[in-house]
């Protein structure tokens, strides 16, 4: 008897061309099974992955990532969709009893496919985004015996041709499908030759006894200010026995205690007779907990979950099926606030600001996995995001994608398939009605929504990206996506909620969702300008300032706002050849400003400029021409920090008085794009991605650019007392001209407040470039809740005197706690500038701050550390660069001490560290960084006489030995230590 489980069909498979298979379906899973060899068309295959992946990986097209190579790779348009349709083959074996059921799943196919299974044809039928499951019990060899399943996968219908000038979206035919939109090229992405063609998603077979369980709904109902909550439960069960069922039907909730321990919180068994070859749906009676742990978004609180698990047995049988989720209890309400005219979202009862960023997708070829959600996700975790939108043009996203939305608290904004562009608008004008199979949506819709419902992060539902959907499609989804009462804030007198449609006072988790609000655009209904008017963006550089300004944006919640992001020089090294390693020429342009003009591979790449004719003067000429591609990297990631930094905090300082919320265009690229990022395609993060860390704190001290007033920003639900903060003022002398404390300050909750003017530009001789450094901290025991760094100009000035702030030579000291567990390093730096500290001012240079960042991935406790903390009375050293080496001792553990010599008084500015595998010799162009790695702060800077904590994690993998280099501004150059 097999167990009853799914197993996952995700190694083991070939591909090969259509038109190079001879042979039928039934041929190849009967008589002529495929292999590979010299003359045969079979290659190893990518699956879950697409055709374009699987030809990549076997490197029989070049890197389309790389360079200009994706201009080297037939389009489908040219090839014809025959040149993209592929066959899919693998082996597995069964075993079932006479009762036992087999179902063949597919989670998701691009675009349709016809399916062989030991000689017997299925068909999947169209659509990217549905689930195919087949009964195949009668078709597999049960006992034992090796299966053969072959699959040929057919292109979207409408794979569309990419004009000479490109556009969003190509030709829109694409949008005809129900399918990704973004594959025919748009302005950060060029053309995915094969539209994604494939079985991209999650292949498995899944053996159940008698009876089988199918989408259950869990939905939490609160009462008496969330003291008393509710699960609800509704699932089908589909009896496929030719006989009565008498089963017993249990749901058991446990939480998870320390020290691997479970506590039940609910155990209840319900018994029913299941009609032969029949389908019922059954709900259970509901739960009672008493003020149960809530699940909160990043920032607010806990992440807590509990763990539900649905098992059926059968008389005479024994466990037929089982199914299990995470689950947390939270609300989620939202309605357009009076005062600011935007969406405002409360998740339990509290107001939440949201900060956050537009998601394509991971991997422009559908390469994706848990391992790199998981990245992703936490690397939106530690910029303190509390939500992530997933564009319409992108992915109905997948489980494991919301598994760690769920774990770290982002909230999710899920659209359908529908984006303007494609969608009623563009060059030229698009199809307004969408899809050509309205009923194919709606299906792919409704099976979207059972797929991803019982996440507590996903927070909304939208019909489409600055688009309606079609009103077919829009009314249907406003009927299946309509509140249940009980979510909803007010009903009208006759019954009807504000959609216009009556609502039924059934059991909440009988409805297709009936717990989240469904919005049909993105820039209607609180977003935007709330009508529909093309009102989200820019997508340029900006002046730091201007976020700050009451007339930057109008409206209270844009859903995109986009800036810059290019990547670090090794990026650029490691996805160019050296022709695309040219920066761009700036050429001199009427009134002053300056035109960047990119090389023809950053061209491609969709590089987007730090300056803006007419109205934003180049931002990396403001610290000189840059003399190579190092230096116009490490001056672009100078911008890119203070740019995104003042995006949010602009936001945030009139939060709930101007702004309900932001969402960035957008976080990352799914493809080594040179823009809109806070990390590149190969997990390296921009500083941007530090700027928004710090800005988007919970609580926040910052300046005002506009007014140069300190504000404190509060965004939790507790209130700040006896709080201060210490300015400081730090010249590149190495003097401190002002320094001022504003003691006895309070803060109410979810408030931004202002507190006092920073006069010292207005000072009797203000130095032209300096630094400011700002913390908010309690006045009880100096712990600091905010820590806050700025360079800054006077006004008309630039940062051009940085360049010879270069040559200072600021001595550092670094104290390293190495721990290692199986391939994972965590390290832990403590860096000191050793510059000395004015004696006449109480600094809180030792930077002990209230709480670290928690690091789910990785556990320490149980690891002993010889390490002690750094010594004050040591000897002052310089660093030039850290160059350490890591070795698996014993007790997989070292700790070292450096101390680098510097005889110069001043701010270490600008350091950053990176982990590399050592190599012996390093050819030009090679990368050897070790990625990713989560770093708690980087791109970082000290005042004289101040320490950081950073923390390093990062895996490594076999055979090699890391080491971990840390740079700056003031030694940009490549002095090892050992």
């Amino acid at each position: 008897m097999a167990t009853v489980g799914k197993t996952k069909l995700d190694s083991g498979w070939l591909a090969a061309r259509s038109t190079e298979v001879d042979l039928t379906g039934t041929q190849l899973t009967t008589t002529h099974p495929p292999s590979k060899g010299p003359n045969s068309p079979w290659i190893d295959a990518e699956v879950p992955g697409t055709v374009l992946g699987t030809l990549v990986k076997n490197k029989v097209v070049p890197d389309p990532f790389y360079g200009l190579e994706n201009e080297t790779i037939i389009d489908i348009a040219d090839s014809g969709r025959e040149y993209y349709t592929f066959w899919f083959f693998t082996t597995f074996q069964s075993k079932l009893s006479g009762s036992q059921h087999l179902d063949l799943n597919f989670r998701a196919i691009n675009y349709s496919a016809e399916v062989y299974l030991n000689g017997h044809k299925k068909v999947l039928p169209k659509g990217m985004f549905r689930r195919h499951s087949l009964d195949v019990t009668d078709i597999v060899h049960s006992e034992g015996g090796q299966n053969l399943l072959a699959v040929i996968v057919h292109p979207p219908d409408h794979p569309g041709r990419i004009p000479p000038k490109g556009g969003q979206g190509g030709d829109h035919e694409i949008g005809k499908d129900v399918a990704t939109q973004y594959v025919e090229g748009w302005d950060w992405i060029a053309p995915i030759r094969d539209r994604n063609t494939g079985i991209w998603d999650e292949v498995s077979f899944y053996v159940t006894g008698p009876v089988k369980i199918v989408d259950p709904h869990l939905v939490s109902t609160f009462h008496d200010n969330y003291k008393r909550v509710y699960l609800h439960t509704t699932t089908e069960l589909v009896n496929r026995s030719a006989w009565v069922a008498e089963c017993s039907l249990n749901i058991q909730v446990t939480t998870e205690l320390e020290g691997n321990m479970c506590l039940v919180e609910h155990l209840q068994t319900r018994h029913l007779s299941i009609p032969a070859g029949s389908r019922v749906q059954y709900t259970f009676p509901q739960l009672f907990f008493y003020k149960p742990n809530l699940w909160w978004p990043n920032g607010m609180g806990k992440q807590s979950l509990y763990n539900v698990v649905i098992t059926i047995e059968v008389k005479g049988y024994g466990e037929s099926d089982s199914w299990r989720q995470l689950f947390g209890f939270r609300k989620i309400e939202s309605h357009i606030d009076k005062a600011t005219g935007g969406r405002l979202f409360k998740v339990n009862g509290q107001p939440i600001f949201i900060r956050g960023g537009n998601w394509i997708l991971s991997d422009g070829l559908l390469r994706l996995s848990k391992k790199r959600y998981s990245t992703d996700i936490k690397f939106h975790a530690d910029m303190n995001f509390n939500m992530i939108r997933c564009w319409g043009g992108g992915l109905a996203e997948r489980p494991e994608f919301y598994y760690y939305c769920d774990l770290y608290g982002l909230l999710v904004w899920q659209e359908f398939w529908i984006t303007g562009d494609v969608d009623g608008r563009g060059v030229p004008v698009s199809n307004p009605d969408g899809p050509l199979d309205h009923d194919l949506f709606m299906l792919c819709a409704r099976d979207t929504v059972k797929l991803l419902r019982n996440h507590p992060s996903l927070a909304l539902w939208v019909g489409g990206n600055e688009q309606i959907p079609p009103e077919g499609i829009n009314t249907a989804l406003k009927k299946d996506l309509i509140l249940h009462p009980l979510f909803y804030n007010e009903l009208n007198e006759d019954g009807k909620s504000a959609t216009g449609l009556s609502v039924e006072m059934k059991d909440p988790s009988q409805y297709l969702d009936g717990t989240r609000i469904y919005i049909k655009g993105s820039l209607w209904d609180g977003f935007a300008n709330g009508k529909g008017g093309f009102t989200d963006g820019p997508y340029e550089i900006q002046y730091p300032e201007a976020f700050f300004k009451t007339d930057y944006y109008k409206y209270g919640f844009n859903p995109e706002v986009g800036s810059v992001g290019m990547p670090v020089a090794a990026t650029i090294r490691a996805t160019m050849p050296p022709e695309g390693w040219t920066i761009p020429l700036f050429r001199k342009v009427s009134g002053g400003y300056i035109e960047e003009v990119p090389n023809p591979i950053w061209d491609y790449h969709k590089y987007i400029p730090y300056s803006k004719p007419g109205k934003v003067h180049d931002q990396i000429q403001l610290y000189g021409s840059p003399k190579d591609l190092d230096d116009f990297c490490l001056k672009a990631q100078l911008v890119n920090y203070i740019q995104y930094k003042a995006l949010l905090e602009g936001w945030t300082s009139q939060m709930w008085s101007k702004y309900t919320g932001v969402l960035i265009w957008k976080t990352q690229n799914p493809w080594t794009g040179l823009r809109g990022q806070f990390y590149d395609h190969l997990l390296e993060q921009t500083a941007g991605f530090y700027g928004c860390r710090s800005a988007a704190e919970p609580v926040h001290v910052q300046l005002n650019l506009a007014t140069f007033f300190l504000e404190i920003v509060n965004t939790t639900s507790e209130e700040l007392s006896n709080v201060a903060i210490e300015a400081s003022v730090w010249d590149l002398e190495g003097t401190c001209p002002y320094y001022k404390t504003f003691e006895k300050l309070s803060v109410p909750s979810k408030k931004t407040v202002s507190i006092v003017e920073m006069k010292y530009p207005k000072s009797k001789n203000p130095k032209p470039v300096y630094f400011l450094l700002l913390k908010l901290y309690y006045m009880s025991d100096n712990r600091i809740l905010s820590r806050n760094f700025y360079w800054l100009h006077l006004s008309g000035g630039d940062y051009k005197l940085l360049e010879s702030y270069k040559k200072k030579k600021i001595p550092l000291k670094i104290t390293s706690e190495i721990f290692i567990k199986g391939s994972t390093y965590e390290v832990h730096m403590y860096v000191k500038n050793k510059s000395k500290k004015p004696e006449s001012q109480t600094l809180t240079l030792a930077n002990n701050f209230t709480s670290m960042q928690s690091d789910n991935d990785f556990d320490s406790s149980s690891l002993e550390s010889t390490c002690e903390k750094p010594n004050e009375s040591e000897a002052v050293g310089l660093v030039h660069k850290l160059f350490r080496r890591f070795s698996k001792e014993q007790d997989g553990f070292k700790v070292t001490e450096m101390n680098m010599n510097g005889s110069e008084e001043g701010v270490a500015f600008f350091l950053h560290f990176s982990v590399h595998a050592s190599v012996t010799q390093h050819k030009e162009g090679e990368d050897t960084r070790i990625l990713p790695v989560h770093y708690s702060d980087n791109y970082f800077s000290l005042v004289p006489g101040e320490g950081l904590p950073v923390k390093l994690t990062f895996e490594v993998p076999p055979g090699v030995t890391p080491r971990v280099t840390l740079q700056g501004w003031n030694y940009p150059g490549a002095h090892n230590v050992h």
